[in-house]
């Protein structure tokens, strides 16, 4: 009887240790500050957490960098990310999968596969700016997509592509850089980033 209890206790034990990892959604971070990169460019997935804002908290373990969260009548929201606190009609957003949800980072449910990216951006009369997204079309080419805060995306006009320390203009969003060793990322005046790709 005393072994079945032990078993027992152990089971439950093991059982409440897998629940927590088995909720946590297999997800890409991507965290673009004010100037630069802060956390996964690359856009490796890991089990992050249930929601936004755990994403989030587990990006900065992981990447090791600083954020802060502020209370208001509207619950937490982050206001600040590594060196740059929000200010004015500047602060930090998140967008998964390309979409500005209307809700808190604490009220976005994770899915598997889902793209998370908080970045630092100023707002004005037509709202936030577009955030680029970049994808292999095939061998050493790559397409650039401008998505708006509905998720939607268009053709990335005037995107430049960065690969070592060569830039490639894109004609219609899209452009093949050649051979090359380092990572291509996308950039656009008035625009944020893109996820880099090998």
């Amino acid at each position: 009887m005393r072994k079945t209890l032990f078993t027992v206790a152990a089971l439950l034990t093991v059982a409440a240790l897998l629940v927590p990892a088995a909720l946590a959604a297999r997800v890409s971070v991507r965290v673009e500050g004010r100037t630069q990169s802060i956390y996964g460019a690359l856009e490796t997935r890991f089990e992050a957490g249930e929601n936004v804002l755990q994403a989030l908290d587990a990006a900065s373990l992981r990447g090791e960098f600083y954020y802060h969260l502020a209370q208001s009548s509207f619950g937490a929201y982050v206001d600040q990310i590594g060196r740059y606190p929000a200010g004015g009609s500047s602060g930090w957003v998140f967008k998964v999968n390309g979409a500005s949800p209307p809700v808190g980072a604490d009220k976005v449910v994770l899915r598997d596969g889902d793209r998370v990216l908080w970045y630092y951006a100023t707002f004005g009369a037509a709202g936030g700016p577009p955030t680029l997204l970049l994808s292999r079309t095939r061998g050493n080419c790559y397409r650039v997509v401008a998505e708006d805060d509905e998720g939607a995306d268009k053709v990335a006009t005037g995107a430049v592509l960065a690969v070592d320390g060569r830039r490639v203009r894109t004609r219609g969003g899209r452009a093949c850089v050649g051979r090359h060793s380092g990572v291509v990322r996308a950039t656009l005046t008035g625009a944020v980033r893109s996820n880099a790709l090998r």
